[in-house]
């Protein structure tokens, strides 16, 4: 018989909660542009917003944002504003921020796999031998 595993008891980190580690983590990277912004910001280094959303034309300014703030308010990234006419704003990924990259780095290998096994190409192929068989 398989066994079940027992509910968390709730839990408090900050202004979170949450009943496992797992919804923790979830609730601080979760959704469709957080880790996104952390890939891009590991990868081109310090950002200024603009420069930010201009590596990801699909997001609007006021979700990139939102997205920014959270992930602020969570320590993933530091956001660095100078003194100065017209203001300038920088993003960075924070040590914490830097932490999550080998899990992101996975993530981007599973997709490149992924894309491997079912990308264009691969749907292409398939579409082709399934007319080849109908006609057939």
């Amino acid at each position: 018989m398989k066994t079940v595993e027992q509910p968390c008891q709730l839990k408090r980190c900050g202004d979170k909660e949450y009943f496992c580690n797992f919804e923790l983590a979830l609730q601080i990277i979760g959704g469709k542009w957080k880790p996104l912004i952390l890939f891009k910001l590991h990868k081109n280094g310090v950002l200024r917003f603009g420069e930010l959303r201009r590596t990801m034309p699909k997001i609007t300014q006021k979700m990139l944002t939102q997205q920014l703030r959270e992930l602020e308010h969570d320590s993933m990234v530091h956001r660095q504003v100078y003194a100065q006419v017209p203001p300038k704003v920088e993003y960075s990924l924070t040590e914490v921020g830097r932490s999550f990259i080998p899990i992101l780095e996975g993530m981007c290998d599973w997709g490149k796999l992924y894309e491997e096994r079912f990308g264009s190409s691969a749907a292409e192929e398939q579409h082709e031998e399934l007319e080849h068989l109908a006609l057939a």
